[in-house]
C-alpha cells in the first residue's frame, strides 16, 4: 500500500504572508454537522472499490467506491444518535454543542490515511505569521471508528503523533494494544488476545484436537489466528491446515481453499474473519454445497443476520462462536431507520443509499434505471425487511455509543462543567486523551465504561449457537459465557444440553486425527505427522496407564503387576506350595502314606522281633532306622505351607539331621554285615570291637556331626523367609532363602558323603555268602538314594517357584521310600508270606555259621 503523503507547499504571497495549501484532491465528509466541538468519524460506507491499472503518465483519478455497506450506515447513525442525545442533555456538556464530520474510507487503508489527515488538518488553505508557519489546533478533538483493524492501524499511525484519540467500536486486533506504536488508540470492544484464547478453549472443551482454520488476509485475521494457533498448541490442538484470503482475491484463490477443505479429514473449521470476507466465502461454499462441517466463528460474523440470510444451503447451521454481550440502547432503532434528515446534507450519499435500499431510482431518464422503479423519497423504511433495519448488531452499536459518551465525559471533566462549562479553555487532544483513559462511568442502560492501561475494555463474550427454526430462520441462541476476568478454570461456562450442531445433530461432532488412546495404552506419534496423529500401543507387561491419551506407561511397584487391561497395578499373587492345592495334597498324602507304611513295618518287626530275620544284623538298628524314616517322611511336611521364620529353619535342619540319622543306621547295618562275615572267619575277634554299644555310638557320632553343622548354620546365617520378586514376573514366590549357602551345601554334602561311603561298603558286601544277605538290598537302596539326589540338583535349580519345593519334597520321599522298600519290604515278605524261611537254619544256609 502506497501511503498518500500530504505535502505542505509554502510560498510567499504578494502581500508577504505565508500560505499553506494541501496538495492533491481535497477530501470532504459524507455527513457533517457544525458544533462547538467537532468529533470525527471514519466508516467504510462502501466495502470495495474499482481496481484500475495506473499508467503513471497522468494524475491518478480519485478512488471510485463500490458495494454500498449498510452496516456502516448503521454505525454512522449510531454516532449521530449519541451526539444528538448528548446535545439534548443538560447534565452533560451543558451549553456545548457537539458536531461531527463522517468520512468514507471504502475499506481502503490508503484512503483511510488520507481522510485521517483531512480530519486532523482540514482542507482549506492556512495563512499564518512567519514565526509559526502553517500551525493551528487540530480540526477534530477525537475520532470514532473504524470497524477494520487494518484501517485503524493506518489511522492510528497517522494521528498518533498528534495525540488525537481514536476510539474504535469493532477493531479487535491484539496488535493495537501496543501503546508504543499506537499511543492514542482506544476501543470499546475486547482485544482478540482474549477472543483467540477463548476460541481455543471452546475447541478444547468439545474435544476437537484436529481442526482446520480459515482467516482473513489482514491484520485482524492474521494476528488473531496467530494467537489462536499458539494457544491451541498449548492445549494440545493441531491444525490440519491454515489458509487465508481477502474478499478482493480472484475466485481461483478461494476455490483452492474449497479444494483444501474437501480433501481434509478434520470436521471442525475455525473461521477468523469479518462479515464482508465471510460473505464472500459463504457464497463460494454454497456453490460447492460444502455441508457437514462444524464452524467456529468470531464476533466478526457469528451474529450477523446478513450472513445467515446468505446461507441458503444451511452450511453454517449449528455454528458456534463468540459475540459481544447483548445490549440495548433505547431509542436507537427508531433513530437508525429515520434517515430522511440525511437528504438535507447536500451530498449524493443519501441518494445512493436510498436507491440501493429500495431498489429504485430518482432519475428515470438514466439508462441504468430501466429495470428499477422510480423513487419518491417517501418510502417507508420501518416496514422494510432489510439488513439496514436489522438490529442484530446492537452490541456493536452499544460499543460505538459508549465511545462517543467516553469523549463527552472526558470533555465534561476538562471543561469543568457543572451548570455551565468553561468556554474559554483551549482544548488539547493530548489532555483529552489522558482524561479518556481515566474515565469511569455508567451509561443510562447501566453498562460500566472504563479502559485498562492498554486502552482496552474488560473482555467478556457470549457464546452463540446457530439454531435453525421451523420457518428456516436462524436463531442466535446464547449457550454460554466467557469472562477473562475470572480464574482460568472458571472463565468458560457452557450449557451443552441446549446446543445444536452441524446438520441439526444433537451429538457433539468428532474431529480428531486419531481416536483417544484408552487406559492401558500409550500414544506413539506417527512419523512425519503432527502430535495429534498417533497410534495407540498397549502397555508392556508390568506397566500401566490409567488415564486417557497417556504418553507413557508407568511400571508397577515390585510387589504389584499389571492387570489384563493394563490400567491398574494389582498386588502380585503370593505363590507357595500349600496344603490346599492338588500338588500339595498329593505330596502330603504321599508323606502320610510313607509314615503309615513305616509304622506298619515297625509294627510287623515288633510283632516278629524274636524271629531270626528280625534279630539278624541288630534289630535295634532296624527300629532306629524305621524311626528315622518316619521322621524323614514327616519332615517333608515342613516344606508345605507358607514359609515362616521357624519353618524355614526347621525344614532344612530337620531334613539334614533325620537323613543323616537314617543313613547312619544304614551305614551301621552295612558295617554289621561286614563285621559279622569277618567274625565268622577262624581267629577273628572283630565283633567285640563293633558290638551294639559301638553301633549306637557310631550312629550318634555321625548324627552329632550333622547337628553341629546345622547349629553353626543356624547361628551364623540361618535360612529365612524370602519374597522372590524376580523369578516370576507376575507372582511373588514365598520361599526360604538359604541364608548361608555354605551351610546348606555342607549339610547336603555330608549326607552325600555318608551315602557314598555306605554305598561303597554295601557294594563290597553284596556277594557275601548268606542266604539272606542284607548288603545287596542296602546297595539297591543306596543306589536309589544317590540317583535321586544326583538328579535332584539340576531339577531343583531349574524348577521355578513352588515347583522347586515340590522337587525337594519328591526327592525326600523318593529316597525315603527307596530305603524303606529296599531294606524292609523283602524281610516283611518273608515274615508274612514265607515264614518257613524265617529260621535260623535257613538264615545260616551253607555259609559260615554266624553267631547272633
Amino acid at each position: 500500500i502506497v501511503p498518500i503523503l500530504l505535502i505542505l507547499v509554502v510560498s510567499l504571497s504578494q502581500a508577504g504572508e505565508i500560505v499553506c495549501r494541501q496538495r492533491g484532491d481535497p477530501e470532504n465528509p459524507q455527513l457533517f454537522k457544525d458544533g462547538n466541538i467537532i468529533l470525527g468519524g471514519i466508516f467504510s460506507f462502501h466495502s470495495s472499490w474499482k481496481d484500475r491499472q495506473e499508467t503513471y503518465t497522468h494524475k491518478p483519478l480519485p478512488l471510485e467506491c463500490t458495494s454500498l455497506n449498510f452496516r456502516e450506515f448503521q454505525f454512522a447513525q449510531v454516532m449521530r444518535f449519541a451526539i444528538e442525545e448528548i446535545n439534548n442533555r443538560t447534565d452533560l456538556l451543558p451549553g456545548i454543542s457537539l458536531g461531527y464530520e463522517l468520512y468514507d474510507t471504502c475499506g481502503s487503508v490508503a484512503r483511510s490515511v488520507k481522510v485521517a489527515l483531512a480530519l486532523a488538518n482540514g482542507n482549506e488553505a492556512v495563512t499564518a505569521p512567519s514565526e509559526a508557519p502553517c500551525t493551528r489546533p487540530a480540526q477534530v478533538q477525537a475520532v470514532m471508528g473504524e470497524t477494520s483493524s487494518s484501517i485503524c492501524m493506518g489511522i492510528a499511525t497517522v494521528i498518533g503523533p498528534f495525540h488525537i484519540p481514536l476510539i474504535s467500536h469493532f477493531a479487535t486486533c491484539a496488535c493495537l494494544s501496543d501503546k508504543t506504536k499506537y499511543p492514542s488508540f482506544l476501543r470499546t470492544v475486547p482485544s482478540d488476545y482474549y477472543q483467540s484464547r477463548a476460541l481455543a478453549q471452546i475447541v478444547k472443551h468439545f474435544g476437537w484436537t484436529w481442526v482446520g482454520a480459515i482467516r482473513s488476509n489482514n491484520d485482524y485475521g492474521n494476528n488473531g489466528m496467530a494467537i489462536f494457533i499458539e494457544t491451541a498448541q498449548q492445549l494440545g490442538i493441531c491444525l490440519e491446515y491454515s489458509v487465508s484470503f481477502f474478499r478482493t482475491d480472484p475466485p481461483n484463490r478461494i476455490q483452492k481453499i474449497i479444494d483444501i477443505i474437501k480433501l481434509s479429514t478434520s470436521k471442525v473449521i475455525v473461521a477468523f474473519m469479518p462479515f464482508p470476507d465471510m460473505d464472500v466465502l459463504i457464497h463460494q461454499l454454497s456453490l460447492n454445497n460444502l455441508t457437514g462441517y462444524q464452524w467456529v466463528g468470531t464476533e466478526g460474523w457469528i451474529i450477523d443476520s446478513q450472513i445467515a440470510e446468505m446461507d441458503k444451503h444451511h452450511i453454517l447451521n449449528g455454528a458456534i462462536g463468540l459475540a459481544i454481550p447483548k445490549a440495548h440502547v433505547s431509542g436507537i432503532r427508531e433513530f437508525i431507520i429515520n434517515v430522511k434528515p440525511l437528504s438535507s446534507m447536500g451530498n449524493n450519499m443519501f441518494t445512493e443509499f436510498w436507491e440501493a435500499l429500495f431498489n429504485c431510482n430518482f432519475n428515470q431518464s438514466n439508462s441504468s434505471a430501466e429495470n428499477h422503479k422510480e423513487c419518491t423519497g417517501h418510502e417507508d423504511v420501518s416496514g422494510l425487511q432489510h439488513s439496514f433495519t436489522d438490529m442484530s448488531l446492537m452490541p456493536i452499536f452499544n460499543n460505538l455509543y459508549k465511545g462517543v459518551y467516553a469523549v463527552a465525559h472526558a470533555l465534561h471533566s476538562i471543561l469543568g462543567c457543572n451548570e455551565t462549562c468553561n468556554y474559554k479553555m483551549t482544548l488539547d487532544p493530548f489532555t483529552i486523551l489522558q482524561h479518556i483513559k481515566k474515565i469511569n462511568f455508567k451509561t443510562k442502560e447501566g453498562d460500566e465504561v472504563y479502559f485498562n492501561e492498554n486502552g482496552d475494555p474488560p473482555a467478556k463474550y457470549e457464546i452463540i449457537n446457530w439454531q435453525p427454526t421451523e420457518n428456516g430462520v436462524v436463531d442466535f441462541v446464547t449457550v454460554g459465557l466467557y469472562d477473562a476476568s475470572l480464574p482460568a478454570d472458571k472463565q468458560l461456562s457452557l450449557q451443552n444440553k441446549s446446543l445444536v450442531w452441524a446438520q441439526n445433530s444433537k451429538q457433539v461432532p468428532v474431529s480428531v486425527c486419531s481416536e483417544k488412546c484408552p487406559p492401558g495404552t500409550r500414544k506413539v506419534l506417527q512419523k512425519g505427522k503432527p502430535v495429534c496423529c498417533y497410534d495407540c500401543i498397549r502397555c508392556a507387561e508390568g506397566e500401566i496407564s490409567n488415564i486417557t491419551d497417556s504418553t507413557t506407561c508407568v511400571r508397577c511397584q515390585p510387589e504389584f503387576w499389571s492387570n489384563d487391561r493394563r490400567d491398574t497395578c494389582v498386588k502380585k499373587e503370593a505363590e507357595f506350595l500349600s496344603f490346599e492345592e492338588i500338588m500339595g495334597e498329593l505330596l502330603t498324602a504321599a508323606s502320610l502314606f510313607g509314615t503309615c507304611m513305616t509304622a506298619v513295618v515297625a509294627f510287623i518287626f515288633y510283632r516278629y522281633r524274636k524271629t531270626p530275620i528280625v534279630r539278624a544284623n541288630n534289630s535295634e538298628l532296624s527300629f532306629l532306622l524305621l524311626f528315622s524314616l518316619t521322621l524323614c517322611f514327616l519332615c517333608s511336611l515342613t516344606f508345605i505351607g507358607r514359609p515362616s521364620e521357624w519353618s524355614c529353619m526347621l525344614r532344612h535342619t530337620a531334613f539334614g539331621i533325620t537323613f543323616v540319622l537314617c543313613i547312619s543306621c544304614v551305614l551301621g547295618k552295612t558295617m554289621v554285615v561286614l563285621m559279622a562275615f569277618r567274625a565268622s572267619l577262624p581267629g577273628s575277634n572283630v565283633m567285640k570291637w563293633f558290638g551294639p554299644t559301638q553301633q549306637r555310638l557310631s550312629v550318634l557320632a555321625f548324627t552329632l556331626i550333622q547337628v553341629v553343622i546345622c547349629i553353626l548354620w543356624l547361628t551364623i546365617s540361618p535360612p529365612f523367609p524370602f519374597r522372590n520378586l524376580k523369578e516370576l514376573k507376575d507372582k511373588i514366590i514365598l520361599e526360604c532363602a538359604l541364608g548361608s549357602t555354605v551351610g546348606f551345601w555342607a549339610v547336603l554334602g555330608y549326607i552325600g558323603l555318608l551315602a557314598s561311603f555306605c554305598f561303597i561298603l554295601a557294594f563290597l558286601a553284596r556277594k557275601l555268602p548268606d542266604n539272606f544277605n542284607e548288603a545287596k538290598f542296602i546297595t539297591f537302596s543306596m543306589l536309589i538314594f544317590c540317583a535321586v539326589w544326583i538328579t535332584f540338583i539340576p531339577a531343583y535349580v531349574s524348577s521355578p517357584g513352588k515347583f522347586s519345593v515340590a522337587v525337594e519334597i519328591f526327592a525326600i520321599l523318593a529316597s525315603s521310600f527307596g530305603l524303606l522298600i529296599c531294606i524292609f519290604i523283602p524281610k516283611c515278605y518273608i515274615i508274612l508270606l514265607k515264614p518257613e524261611k524265617n529260621t535260623k537254619k535257613n538264615m545260616m544256609g551253607k555259609g559260615a555259621q554266624k553267631t547272633i
